[in-house]
């Protein structure tokens, strides 16, 4: 059974990584493509693949993809892949000289948002992000419940706000 996978005007979501819009503050997002093998193809268009641990690295003036899980291509054979191997990404040279510079900097990661398929080639949106503290990630999870409950309360009546009850 293959895993849920969205489409939306010619670009089809393999894997988000939701997690890290929790951890991390995005502050850049770039979109690179992956340099797989066919197994792995065969395998992400069937929508299996894991960013949860997924993390990329500048190394020698290319792009670097790790832990990135794809589940081995099911009718694969003795050339399956191997399912955690670093995975290259393909960026032009200055948006890699700028992924460089911007990671070196003191709290900056990069850190892998979503896989999807743009015109049946695989790519990688890549996010320039800085860890969040504790009480960051609190405070955006309290502001987006008073996010929706004041729209469930607008929503309720129609766009119009609340109306009071007064007992007397």
């Amino acid at each position: 059974m293959p895993a849920r996978v969205e489409e939306r005007d010619g670009v089809r979501t393999v894997a988000t990584n939701r997690r890290a819009r929790h951890e991390f503050s995005i502050e850049e997002a770039y979109e690179a493509g992956i340099a797989l093998t066919g197994t792995e193809v065969k395998s992400l268009r069937e929508g299996r693949a894991n960013l949860a641990d997924a993390y990329a690295r500048v190394e020698r003036g290319e792009v670097w993809l790790h832990r990135l899980h794809i589940s081995p291509y099911a009718q694969g054979n003795i050339h399956n892949h191997d399912p955690l191997r670093p995975r290259k990404l393909l960026l032009h040279r200055r948006e890699i000289l700028r992924l460089g510079s911007r990671v070196s900097q003191q709290g900056y990661t990069l850190v892998p948002l979503r896989i999807y398929f743009r015109h049946g080639i695989a790519k990688v949106e890549l996010g320039v992000a800085r860890g969040r503290h504790l009480y960051d990630k609190r405070e955006r999870i309290a502001e987006r419940e008073a996010e929706r409950r004041i729209a469930r309360a607008l929503g309720a009546r129609g766009g119009r706000a609340p109306r009071r009850r007064s007992d007397g």
